[in-house]
């Protein structure tokens, strides 16, 4: 259970320092057998403690201990229930991906990280966060996709690992910066198809995006 409770702390501390949250937004979760554990509701993710962390049943929902989860338990319950193969789920607000996704635009594949490592993301348009009806939203489609752009608020993404879930967080928003960055000066092209199925069949990223499972 430590190493859970490692790993989240590592996280929730990674996510506040490099912007992808400000205060007591975002949260985090991490599934152990049947029970995930999840970011305590209002609690800054610098200041979560090992005995802050709330334990969920996966399949009833139901929460244990005084602490109450974060607000968006329904999204990160649905996301377990649907995929068996994650252990961990991520939500932040990083900031080129909320402004580009304020936009008609979608984030585009401009340099090679991007499409090689993460495959297909999901854009769903602005529903109300917290909700039942953003939790189905994302259940329809994180069965395909490690990455969901919500338009107006923010970004989701799952992995095997924290450090998946974590580095998709990362490419995402990298690449919404490149974009945005791209616009303003001019043109931006966009990798072909044929380029991304390339990058994907590289051995070299093959084997990192084994790593990142690990």
């Amino acid at each position: 259970m430590d190493v859970i409770f490692k790993e989240l702390k590592k996280y929730s501390h990674l996510i506040v320092e490099t912007g992808l949250v400000v205060g007591a937004g975002g949260n985090l979760s991490m599934r152990k057998g049947n029970y995930m554990y999840i970011s305590p509701s209002g609690y800054d993710l610098q200041e979560v403690e090992d005995k802050h962390w709330v334990k969920v049943d996966i399949k009833s929902g139901e929460v244990f201990g005084e602490i109450k989860p974060s607000s968006e338990i329904l999204m990160h319950l649905e996301c377990y229930r649907t995929r068996p193969d994650i252990t961990s789920v991520l939500h932040a607000h990083p900031t080129y991906s909320v402004a580009v996704s304020t936009t008609e635009h979608e984030i585009p594949t401009l340099f090679p990280d991007f499409p090689a490592m993460v495959k297909s993301v999901a854009y769903l348009d602005y529903l109300i966060p917290t909700t039942h009806v953003l939790a189905d939203a994302v259940k329809e489609v994180i069965t395909e996709n490690d990455v969901v752009v919500m338009r107006n608020h923010g970004v989701l993404t799952v992995g095997k690992t924290m450090k998946e879930a974590y580095f998709y967080m990362q490419l995402i928003e990298e690449s919404a910066k490149v974009f945005a960055i791209g616009k303003s000066i001019g043109n931006v092209r966009k990798l072909t198809d044929k380029e991304c199925e390339d990058l994907r069949n590289l051995s070299s990223e093959q084997f990192r995006s084994n790593l990142i499972q690990e």
